[in-house]
């Protein structure tokens, strides 16, 4: 059996391609190639909705809770599809024993900011409308880019008047796409390979154009989080991110959101997307499942109906 241990993980991804040698197109199909190196286990059920107004992936797996998971995808707004997240949006949904639903919001730069907020929002809506899911059952959960659409996502729900859903859970999550943080500065040594901070600017620009990079509803660090349901902050300690997520964490705390910061040492970007080679992958998807056990048993205590 292959070691599943961090330094093991480093070597194979110290192999790839440096991202600033591969075009926007390559980037992509590097990204795609996970469903086939990590694919779905006879547990989960698959379900793909490619038509209508919500296009997504139904991840089922058997003897589910009414617990729905409202998954978004990392990749910079620029790439990643449910179907490069397939295998952790399973991890995921498996470790909760819930349903999950994996977005496929549109991406920059053929589609940029709002779309993919607008299209968070609408997935939301579409939950609790047409498949008749309680708020109080739905937990928001994303990694990367995806870990700070869940923060504007839930912003823009409080502030539409919607009933908020009981948790929301980021991963490595990217909350300042003006990158102002000290770990995000290229002169700064980092340890994690998966994260170059020339590509990040450049997905950020390729997100915004000519708009503030410090929008609050794009830049979640910058926004107004009074009122947000309980959150699980997961960061590895040496990756370009941390301190987005660390003062994240801070400013949620200091709005009086329930926040829960892990900052996992050794680890690398999103660690858990590797789950199936690394044991502290595999450990952190059933931290994750735990906070929203107990986060989802909060609320139905605090609103039985």
């Amino acid at each position: 059996m292959a070691e599943r241990t961090i330094e093991k993980l480093l070597e194979r991804l110290r192999r790839l391609p440096p991202q600033t040698t591969l075009t926007l197109a390559q980037l992509r199909a590097q990204y795609e190639r996970a469903q086939v190196v990590f694919p779905l286990t006879g547990e989960v059920t698959l379900q793909v909705l490619d038509t209508g107004p919500v296009r997504g992936e139904w991840l089922l797996p058997a003897g589910a809770s009414d617990a729905v998971v409202l998954y978004l995808h990392g990749g910079g707004y620029v790439i990643g599809s449910p179907r490069s997240h397939r295998h952790l949006a399973a991890d995921i949904a498996l470790a909760a024993g819930a349903r999950t639903f994996t977005l496929d919001y549109r991406l920059a730069p053929e589609h940029p900011f709002p779309a993919a907020l607008d299209d968070a929002v609408a997935a939301y809506r579409w939950l609790i409308e047409s498949q008749r899911a309680k708020p109080g059952c739905i937990v928001l959960a994303g990694d990367s880019a995806g870990g700070g659409l869940v923060l504007t996502t839930l912003v823009a729900l409080r502030d539409a008047g919607l009933p908020l859903p009981a948790a929301g859970v980021c991963i490595s999550p990217w909350t300042d796409l003006s990158c102002s943080l000290p770990a995000c500065d290229p002169q700064r040594p980092s340890h994690d390979p998966l994260i170059d901070h020339a590509v990040l600017r450049a997905m950020a620009h390729a997100t915004m154009g000519r708009r503030s990079l410090r929008d609050p509803r794009v830049s979640p660090l910058f926004a107004d989080l009074r009122g947000l349901p309980p959150l699980l902050v997961q960061v590895a300690g040496g990756e370009a991110l941390v301190d987005d997520a660390r003062q994240l964490a801070i400013a949620a705390s200091e709005a009086g959101v329930h926040t829960t910061l892990e900052v996992w040492p050794r680890m690398v970007h999103v660690w858990h997307w590797y789950a199936r080679m690394l044991d502290e992958g595999q450990r952190a998807i059933e931290r994750v499942a735990q906070f929203m056990h107990g986060a989802l048993r909060q609320r139905a205590a605090a609103d039985p109906s």
